[in-house]
């Protein structure tokens, strides 16, 4: 067994005797004398053969990506290499041996490898020997250990659940896996633990954690996969302090081990409307400013016919004011802008640019008490850009909140060092839906609403808010989670309100419904994305970059071709047909 990784030995270890093994990453022959590049998953170390070595005639033949051992003593370079962590020292190899060959690669393997995206997902062996993603699934590794050492320490249990469930309303499409024993039924992979975890409270466990794959069949994006992991956490007898001080432990722990920074606790708590209203998303990135203004009323007696109609119409109008910026975007930037926020459904972008001359889009229909207006309510600076949005507030919030992430983004005002943490709280319970007329869970149907709002689940379900909490950093849910209904006659009223009968609610979650019956003790619990999580702390934007076996954006993997057909008779084993 190989005993020695390359990164353990350092100007200390000169003189003495190591046995390598590794990867050629490179080889170079100056003036007779053969360097060699040897990598391992810590790192590069150098080894030199001389042309007197008996070996030299065999390292002539090495190529990239060779497996070899090597036998030497350690020496002290003439020139030191900073960029690796084995720099001060070489081998000098007395004992070669090539273990195995390779042919050559379809990209380089370096960290700044301009091979595309979908060459390095279809040869994933080889892009897994790059450094910097070996050094995310590291870094994911030690994450999910600390963790566990955490939640071990304050009594939890690990304890696994089924991957072949039942298929049930709401949330995201399941996938669904036809049982060959059970003609014409389907199980479904899980969408999260949520119910079993819950059944483990009514089971009397008290305290649960597992690390558990979760399956939803979504459109995807750069944070989102089809199976992704979950830090699932779960308890008896908590409120939702309790629960966001486990969260807050674990977060700060990580971040302390991992990037040796100190999280301040408690963090800030923000609510859910608020974080709509000011950053038009229930995930605001705080490192940087610029929040959403509401300047409806500062033209409620406008002359500009758009603005009027929209607040006629129960619109509403609000702005972002992008400090020292107006010289920063000309009219084609600000039309680049329109565009994006047009994405967004926005029908459109108004600007006024607070220079020595005001300008911009409505500036001539502006009246002066509209002009002093802004200046005073938005504290208005020379060289201010104010960009407004009108129409449905869903819109323009939603709108305001993309528009306000890119121009952070495009102007450089986030620093890549910096983490800034937040719960969002008292989540809606409900979202409606125009298109089926009937109102969804917003977290899912087991969220416990606020004691006060109990009795407006079936009366006044608009302004029914529950208690969950979501723990965002940088503008990503990093992990979310909320105290559950443990009362049955609380989950009747909270089915009757998402328009299940009796009946259906039995179907669809009776062995559920049941276990309420039999004592369920008050419970609630989280869930960290591990994936973003991992994400957050090795600074890519792009979840493939911390998963070993990732899915496209089409939710196909390009090395092993799944997914892919099946041949008839194992489709006839199944009692399925395929519809040409």
């Amino acid at each position: 067994m190989k005993k020695n990784n390359n990164n353990n030995f350092d100007i200390k270890n000169v003189g003495q005797k190591v046995n390598l093994y590794g990867w050629v990453a490179k080889k170079r022959n100056l003036g007779g004398l053969i360097f060699i590049d040897l990598r391992d998953r810590s790192g590069i170390i150098q080894l030199v053969i001389k042309p007197e070595s008996k070996y030299y005639e065999l390292a002539e033949t090495l190529k990239n990506e060779y497996v070899i051992r090597a036998e030497g003593i350690i020496l002290k370079r003439e020139s030191v290499n900073k960029n690796i962590k084995t720099g001060e020292i070489e081998v000098n190899v007395d004992f070669l041996e090539v273990i195995n060959k390779s042919i050559d690669t379809p990209f380089e393997i370096t960290n700044n490898t301009t091979a595309l995206e979908d060459t390095r997902l279809k040869y994933r062996y080889l892009d897994l020997r790059r450094e910097n993603l070996q050094k995310n699934l590291i870094t994911r590794h030690k994450i999910v250990l600390i963790a566990r050492k955490f939640l071990d320490e304050l009594g939890f249990l690990e304890i696994e659940t089924p991957i072949l469930c039942k298929s049930t309303p709401e949330g995201a499409r399941d996938y669904l896996v036809p049982s060959r024993v059970n003609k014409g039924k389907f199980y479904a992979l899980p969408q999260s633990p949520q119910i079993f975890k819950q059944l483990l409270m009514v089971g009397g466990l008290e305290k649960y954690f597992q690390v558990a794959r979760c399956f939803r069949d979504e459109d995807l994006r750069a944070d989102r996969q089809p199976e992704f992991t979950q830090l699932d956490i779960e308890a008896s007898f908590v409120k939702e302090e309790d629960i966001m001080n486990i969260g807050e432990g674990i977060i700060s722990r990580i971040f302390k081990e991992i990037k040796n920074i100190d999280i301040k606790l408690p963090l800030p708590k923000m609510k859910y409307n608020d974080a709509i209203n000011y950053y038009g998303t229930d995930k605001p990135d705080l490192r940087y400013d610029m929040k959403i203004n509401d300047i409806t009323d500062i033209f409620k007696n406008t002359n500009i016919e758009f603005l009027k109609n929209i607040i006629d119409n129960n619109g509403i109008i609000n702005c972002i004011v992008i400090n020292n910026a107006s010289n920063s975007y000309s009219r084609k930037d600000i039309d680049k802008l329109t565009d994006y926020v047009k994405t967004y459904k926005a029908t459109g972008l108004a600007y006024i640019k607070f220079e020595e001359k005001i300008s911009g889009s409505i500036v001539k229909n502006l009246s002066d008490d509209e002009i002093y207006k802004l200046k005073q309510q938005l504290n208005i600076n020379d060289n201010d850009l104010v960009l407004i949005i009108s129409g449905n507030k869903d819109v323009v919030k939603t709108s305001l909140g993309a528009l306000r992430c890119k121009v952070a983004s495009d102007l450089n005002l986030i620093n890549p060092n910096d983490y800034k943490m937040l719960w969002v709280v008292d989540f809606p319970s409900f979202e409606y839906s125009l298109e089926e007329n009937r109102y969804y869970a917003a977290h899912h149907p087991f969220t416990s609403p606020k004691d006060e709002d109990i009795d407006k689940l079936t009366t006044d379900p608009a302004n029914c808010y529950s208690k969950a909490y979501d723990l965002v950093i940088n503008g990503y849910e990093a992990g979310g989670g909320s105290i559950r209904i443990h009362d049955q006659e609380v989950q009747r009223k909270m089915f009757e309100a998402l328009g299940f009968t009796i009946e259906e609610a039995k179907e669809k979650f009776g062995f559920f419904v049941d276990a309420l019956q039999y004592g369920t003790p008050p419970h609630g619990g989280m869930a960290f994305g591990v994936d973003r999580l991992t994400m957050l702390l090795t600074g890519t934007d792009n979840i493939r970059d911390v998963i070993a076996f990732p899915k496209t954006a089409s939710a196909s993997c390009l090395m092993s071709d799944a997914p892919n057909y099946v041949d008839d008779k194992q489709l006839k084993e199944l009692n399925i047909n395929i519809e040409k």
